[in-house]
C-alpha cells in the first residue's frame, strides 16, 4: 500500500472479524514497525501479543475489577484538563460520536459499558500491550509514539485493523502482575488488533481533523 493512501486510511477500528490473524503475519508487522527511528537508536519499544484463553482470563479480571469498583491507576495518569483549543476537538468528537450512536456518551453507565467493551478489547482476536523502562524519560516515550504509530500503520498495509486503548491500562499494577511484567516497566498502551468488521455501524464513523493551515505558520 502507497504511505500516504496507508496514513490517510488508517482509523481506529472497534469491530473486528472473529477469525484469528496468523502469527507469521503479526511478526510480519513488528518487522515493519521496528524500523521506528528513536533517540539515538535506543528502541524503547517491548511488547507483548495476547490471543485465546489468556486474553480472555485478563479480560476478566480486569472487568471484575470494575465491578468491584476499583479505581483506574495507569501507569500514564488520565489527562485532568485540557488547553482551550485541544478540549473544543475533544467536545466536538464527543458531539458528533452521540449524535451517530444516538446516546451521551458522558453518562456514567455509558462510561462503564464503554471500558467493559475496552476490556474485552473490542473482542478482537489479539491485543498488543507496549512497555518499556519506568527510568525512561519523555524522549522515549515520544519514540513509543512513533513505534505505535509504525505498528498501526504497517498492520493496516498488511489488511489488519487496530485501535489504541487507553482505558486497556487503567490496571496497570494488576496487568503488569497477570503478564508476569517487572513493576520496572511502564504499560504505555493497549492496541486490539484483527481483521476489521466494515459492516458492522461502529466502522462507519470516521473522526475529521483540523484544517491546515490551524496547525502550521510560515516565517519567510
Amino acid at each position: 500500500m502507497e504511505a500516504v493512501e496507508c496514513i490517510k486510511k488508517r482509523r481506529s477500528i472497534r469491530a473486528f472479524r472473529p477469525e484469528e490473524v496468523s502469527k507469521e503475519l503479526l511478526m510480519e508487522v513488528f518487522n515493519i514497525a521496528k524500523w521506528s527511528p528513536s533517540y539515538k537508536n535506543s528502541q524503547p519499544w517491548e511488547a507483548v501479543i495476547l490471543s485465546g484463553a489468556k486474553k480472555k482470563m485478563l479480560s476478566k479480571m480486569m472487568i471484575d475489577l470494575i465491578a468491584k469498583g476499583e479505581g483506574p491507576k495507569p501507569d500514564l495518569p488520565e489527562p485532568q484538563f485540557w488547553p482551550s483549543a485541544e478540549e473544543s476537538r475533544i467536545n466536538h468528537l464527543y458531539k458528533t460520536r452521540a449524535e451517530a450512536a444516538g446516546i451521551d456518551l458522558k453518562a456514567p453507565e455509558v462510561v462503564r459499558k464503554s471500558k467493559e467493551t475496552n476490556f474485552n478489547f473490542y473482542y478482537a482476536p489479539h491485543v498488543i500491550y507496549l512497555f518499556q523502562d519506568s527510568s525512561l524519560s519523555l524522549w522515549s516515550l515520544f519514540d513509543m509514539g512513533l513505534f505505535a504509530q509504525s505498528l498501526m500503520l504497517a498492520a493496516h498495509a498488511k489488511g489488519l485493523g487496530t485501535v489504541p486503548q487507553a482505558f486497556a491500562t487503567d490496571y496497570a499494577k494488576q496487568i503488569k502482575n497477570f503478564l508476569s511484567i517487572s513493576e520496572t516497566k511502564r504499560l504505555v498502551i493497549g492496541i486490539s488488533i484483527g481483521y476489521p468488521d466494515y459492516e458492522s455501524p461502529v466502522n462507519k464513523f470516521r473522526t475529521d481533523r483540523v484544517k491546515t493551515k490551524e496547525l502550521v505558520s510560515w516565517l519567510e
